[in-house]
């Protein structure tokens, strides 16, 4: 099944392609991307009649490329990657699953007579050399050693598990002269399921009918199993399946990490009389100890990309360093709430009521997500934490949940960014034909409660208190591209920023008229932060 994994930022998502797909910005299309440099529609991808499939870009903006270079029309292969804007794209294309998987079967078969030799799994520890007392001990634990390094050569480093079962079946048939061989892993359920099977002939078999007495002897003893020649043993009288299939030889092995059943490896051969001996099952099993190590950090592998991409969407709610600080244990959000000072930014567009007027709603909730986007990205950057969305409206924290030094500088110089990104986003609706948008920034900072209000079914973190509605009317005082902060937030800015004196102003909920600054920029003389934060300069 063809796909396409698509990288912004830490974020991944994965897209099964239908025969026919577009991309962009708009939620129309059949796989949105959120990145303010991708065009509405920015490109198709079709499948052709010959199956392959054709990237189409849409005389898009920004453009598509592939290898550096701009791309109009190109027939993807596996693995190709492309970018738009600064999101990278890569193409996978699979083959489809041999239907064989649907057609392996587990049924009634050999009894307890038929199993002529097993071998348990955990062969145990090298002897150390001291205790070698003869060359059989030596030649045991050498050919171990041998078939360990053959598989781990084999496998390498592979962490896809649909690449891995097919390399531990092509060692295991290099090893022994089997015909068939099926690797069947345990699912969610605690049931083994057919992952891959593997013929010497190419050829998939009309059935595959393992047995399901052996699967139970390797499932609760954690042996190995030889079973007998089917084919010319009266004692198989009984097991049709077996006889049907004309099997001689299985060999059946667990797949057994740290104790854990990961899954069977079963080997069979259809025209060698006694195709396997006691010293096949004895190399096998040594090389299944090694394959279910790979099995297992494969699906590690798998689980902490699956726990990376919820961390990335956690992320878009709150800071990464708050996340990483959740998920460790060191921060802990509970109902109620504590005092602390914080420094609160509110953020609001100019004019979106007579913007939206005569637009569909569903075009005013496009323009606000492209519009969010790029404003959470910016507080995310400077250290805040995002409270909420008020309609049009942001609301930002900085010192909360996670003080953090000179906050009220940080909040400023978050603003000024945001005032400059939204300048690029306007760049990019113009070149689609439409109004820029404008914002005013308010910033207030003083003691409020911050904590999670709400009831047991239903929390939100956020900041209560009068310092918090103080910011909440600044920024109805500032006009379009102004930010205006309280004198409790310039007192801690003085000298670092260039900013103007307003006459003082009179907001609802106050009695005194409150003194307030106009923010333009940051002088260059501020000691810039720690680490890669740099605020912007005034130009």
């Amino acid at each position: 099944m063809a796909k396409l994994i698509v990288i912004s930022g830490d974020e991944r998502q994965e897209f099964e392609l239908a025969a026919f797909n577009t991309i962009g910005r708009h939620p129309d299309n059949t796989i949105q991307i959120l990145d303010r440099i991708i065009s509405k529609e920015h490109a198709q991808i079709q499948r052709a009649a010959d199956g392959r499939y054709l990237l189409r870009d849409l005389r898009s903006l920004n453009g598509t490329f592939m290898r550096g270079e701009r791309v109009a029309d190109h027939y993807l292969s596996d693995g190709d990657e492309f970018t738009m804007g600064s999101t990278r794209i890569v193409f996978v294309d699979k083959p489809k699953t041999d239907d064989v998987l649907q057609r392996v079967t587990i049924a009634p078969g050999l009894t307890e007579s038929h199993i002529r030799g097993r071998i348990q799994a955990n062969t145990g520890d090298f002897m150390p050399e001291r205790q070698i007392s003869d060359d059989k001990n030596l030649r045991r634990d050498y050919e171990r050693l041998r078939i360990g390094h053959e598989l781990a050569r084999a496998v390498g480093s592979e962490l896809d598990l649909d690449k891995l079962l097919p390399k531990i079946l092509d060692k295991a048939f290099e090893l022994v002269g089997c015909d068939r061989g099926v690797i069947l892993l345990m699912d969610g359920n605690g049931e083994l399921s057919p992952r891959f099977v593997k013929t010497r002939s190419g050829k998939s078999d009309p059935n595959i009918v393992l047995s399901k007495t052996v699967l139970a002897e390797v499932t609760t003893n954690r042996a190995a199993v030889l079973s007998s020649d089917a084919t010319m043993d009266a004692r198989f009288s009984g097991a049709h399946s077996i006889i049907m299939q004309g099997i001689r030889s299985t060999m059946t092995l667990p797949l057994l990490h740290a104790g854990d059943l990961l899954g069977i490896m079963h080997l069979d051969s259809l025209f060698t009389s006694n195709a396997f001996t006691e010293k096949d099952l004895q190399i096998c099993t040594g090389m299944a100890a090694q394959a279910a190590i790979s099995i297992q950090n494969a699906r590690l592998a798998t689980r902490i990309e699956k726990e990376a991409q919820t961390r990335a969407q956690i992320s878009r709610l709150i800071p990464p360093s708050v996340v990483e600080q959740v998920l460790k244990g060191e921060l802990t959000i509970e109902k109620g709430g504590r005092q602390q000072e914080v420094t609160m930014l509110f953020s609001d567009i100019r004019g979106f009521t007579t913007m939206s007027d005569g637009r569909p709603p569903q075009e005013i909730v496009n323009t606000l997500n492209e519009y969010f986007e790029v404003m959470v990205d910016i507080l995310f950057k400077y250290s805040g934490t995002l409270d909420k969305f008020v309609g049009d409206e942001i609301i930002g924290l900085f010192g909360a949940p996670i003080a953090i030094e000179d906050a009220p500088f940080k909040a400023v110089a978050c603003a000024l960014a945001m005032l400059q990104g939204l300048e690029e986003f306007n760049r990019t609706r113009a070149a689609e034909n439409q109004a820029a948008i404008r914002i005013g920034i308010g910033i207030n900072t003083g003691n409020v409660i911050t904590g999670s209000i709400g009831s047991t079914r239903a929390l939100q973190y956020t900041a209560i208190g009068d310092a918090m509605n103080v910011a909440s009317r600044l920024v109805n005082v500032a006009g379009s591209g102004e930010i205006i902060a309280s004198e409790d937030t310039y007192r801690h800015l003085v000298g670092r920023v260039e900013a103007t004196a307003l006459p003082p102003v009179k907001v609802k909920g106050k009695a005194d008229e409150l003194k307030v600054y106009r923010i333009t920029g940051l002088r260059k003389l501020a000691t810039p932060l720690p680490g890669e934060w740099a605020g912007p300069t005034n130009s």
